[in-house]
């Protein structure tokens, strides 16, 4: 019998119950990918991450939705990073080492949130929208724009944004790519909501990741590089984001909420 710990952490958020909830495994040395993808198929949250430290301050990480392996994920991010500057009071910076998206850093501000520091992936404008993404959004959007991740649906307002209603079935025909719904906030600089059929589930609680792209559109519409951000999921989520150069610095709060052990079967 194989023993792991296991950790679930609420990311973006200072309250249990709200955010985005990852698990998080840290590892020795990685396990096959199939036993990797079972844990999370079983912890059946938006993301469970794996990491193993590489150097003092490296960790090589991989993120698990129940899917599949995803590429670039934020909220799982954090939550690693909140673990190990946990059990790590001293260390300074910590650097992620991924397959797709090259090093990610994080830091411990002053007020105890962790900045990440992410790529730049600003979305471009589409000359033809897909009929599958106007069919699979209640709402018709003004504007449509693409990134590497996900088609960016532009609304007027929150309450837009709130209103729609996903057809998923009609969603899921855009993978490998994600939707994003998003419009400037009332009380915050922009909000957004992440729909992802095709890679992980219905509509993702929060998603660190897509403000890599939201933060330097938005940026470049409001005439600002500081932003806050609301994710409008039922648990909602709370980011900061800073566009600098080919950076964006996407910062927020977590809470731990579990810790346990795996227990799986010898290979």
């Amino acid at each position: 019998m194989i023993k792991l710990p296991i950790y679930q952490i609420d990311a973006f958020t200072d309250q249990v119950f709200k955010g985005n909830s990852a698990a998080v495994v840290p590892l020795e040395s990685w396990l096959p990918d199939a036993v990797m993808q079972s844990i999370a198929l079983e912890n059946n949250l938006s993301e469970t991450v794996f990491f193993v430290r590489s150097a003092e301050d490296a960790f090589e990480i991989r993120w698990f939705s129940p899917l599949k392996e995803i590429d670039f994920c934020g909220h799982a991010t954090l939550a690693s990073a909140y673990l190990i500057f946990q059990k790590n009071k001293n260390m300074p910076v910590i650097k992620f080492l991924t397959k797709a998206v090259g090093t990610l850093s994080a830091v411990k501000l002053q007020d105890g949130s962790i900045e990440m520091s992410f790529p730049k992936r600003s979305p471009e404008q589409l000359e033809t929208i897909p009929s599958s993404l106007l069919e699979g959004l209640s709402i018709r959007p003004k504007e449509v724009l693409k990134n590497q991740q996900a088609y960016f649906a532009i609304y007027e307002n929150e309450q837009e944004v709130k209103a729609v209603v996903p057809d998923l079935q009609k969603l899921i025909e855009l993978g490998p790519l994600d939707v994003v719904v998003t419009a400037p906030g009332k009380y915050h600089d922009f909000v957004s909501r992440y729909f992802w059929p095709a890679n992980g589930g219905e509509e993702d609680p929060v998603t660190g990741s897509i403000h890599a792209g939201l933060a330097p559109f938005w940026a470049a519409r409001l005439g600002k590089n500081n932003l806050v951000a609301l994710q409008v999921s039922r648990r909602t989520g709370l980011l900061k984001c800073r566009v600098e150069n080919d950076r964006v610095y996407v910062s927020g709060a977590a809470v731990q909420y579990l810790e346990g052990t795996i227990e799986i079967p010898s290979a």
